[in-house]
């Protein structure tokens, strides 16, 4: 049975060692922040082994704070060759149109990255990349969303050789006013601490043509990058997917229902059981699956209070959760977290049959 696993995003790891080569540019011993992140050297400067997204984004912030650079991420997407992004830029330099070159990043960035969901949706009067967290609590990262939003801008003035600003860039994140390096690169204002992490630009700009589009190309890239699509992806299935995604958004807000799951899906209660039942899965399954892989994955950030991570999956009561982990695991969280460093790589421990699961 799928404990849920396929739940924890990984990437390639490419921001991470940017970070990397940056602490050895300054003279500061990156091998120190990897320890101190919970990663190993293999996953930081290996392109072939993939990293734990939650530890690329403990890297940034870690690294940030021996470079002191506040903007640390910003800074990093600035300053890399667009083309170590590899198959995936591309695909993306080799569409007809910027729309189409934005509609294959939306497709494959899962490949870099599955803890980040890029979004491109063309309307009347606008056109905008807005960026998802899957299974990540948004609140914990800062440098990386912004080396996505100043990478996805580079992108798309080297695609059409212009100098596009956004009509309006909005940020989840906070900050007490905008730096003047984001006003002066992006050409606008930033709103931080919006409801989206979002670029919008006017909608002709989605017609512009991709100066170096090449259609065989782009067909013979693509055929390459639907073989490399992460196969938990398939694996998992679309509606699977979809129901751990709307649930992670869900439980801190103690509303991780079927009823909600169904209305977010835009569909009745009974028709999402009935979906539910043709995967041959449980709205009570996916959901104790769920919170208990992200237990165990919240327990691995040794700063993350357990009161914090009760709340982050839906219990009112550190005790609740005390109980529910004891039950999945056999041992009490504060007894996984001791022992968290040799548990890193391990599979999920059996769950309980499911009558027993709440």
């Amino acid at each position: 049975m799928d404990h849920g696993l396929g739940s924890i995003p990984s990437a390639t790891g490419g921001i991470a060692r940017l970070a990397c080569a940056r602490l050895r540019e300054f003279g500061k011993d990156a091998a120190v922040v990897l320890a101190e992140a919970g990663a190993t050297t293999e996953q930081a400067y290996d392109d072939a082994v993939r990293l734990d997204v939650h530890k690329q984004i403990r890297i940034l912030n870690l690294a940030a704070e021996e470079l002191s650079d506040e903007l640390l991420g910003f800074h990093l997407g600035r300053n890399f060759d667009l083309r170590e992004i590899g198959l995936i830029y591309y695909v993306i330099a080799s569409s007809e149109q910027l729309s189409d070159a934005l509609r294959n990043a939306e497709r494959y960035s899962g490949i870099l990255n599955d803890g980040v969901r890029l979004h491109f949706r063309q309307e009347d009067r606008t056109a905008a990349i807005a960026l998802d967290y899957v299974n990540v609590e948004r609140h914990s990262d800062r440098h990386q969303i912004e080396f996505w939003l100043v990478t996805l801008m580079r992108i798309c003035r080297q695609l059409t050789d212009t100098r596009l600003a956004p009509r309006h860039l909005k940020v989840r994140h906070r900050r007490d006013a905008t730096p003047a390096e984001f006003r002066t690169f992006f050409g606008t204002d930033i709103e931080f601490g919006a409801e989206a992490d979002e670029i919008v630009f006017p909608s002709p700009v989605a017609s512009l043509p991709v100066v170096g589009r090449d259609n065989f190309l782009n067909d013979l890239l693509r055929r390459y990058a639907e073989e490399a699509l992460p196969r938990r992806s398939a694996q998992r299935g679309r509606l699977r997917s979809a129901v751990e995604d709307i649930l992670t958004q869900l439980l801190p807000h103690g509303k991780a229902c079927a009823s909600e799951v169904g209305r977010r899906l835009g569909i009745s209660t009974r028709t999402f059981s009935r979906k539910l039942h043709r995967e041959g899965l449980v709205f009570a399954d996916v959901l104790t699956e769920l919170r208990a892989a992200l237990a165990q994955r919240y327990l691995l950030d040794r700063e993350l209070p357990i009161s914090e991570i009760a709340w982050l999956l839906g219990y009112r009561e550190v005790s609740s959760f005390t109980h529910a982990f004891r039950r999945w695991c056999g041992m009490t969280p504060r007894q996984f977290r001791l022992g968290g460093s040799s548990r890193a790589n391990i599979a999920l421990p059996c769950l309980p049959p499911a009558k027993d699961r709440s």
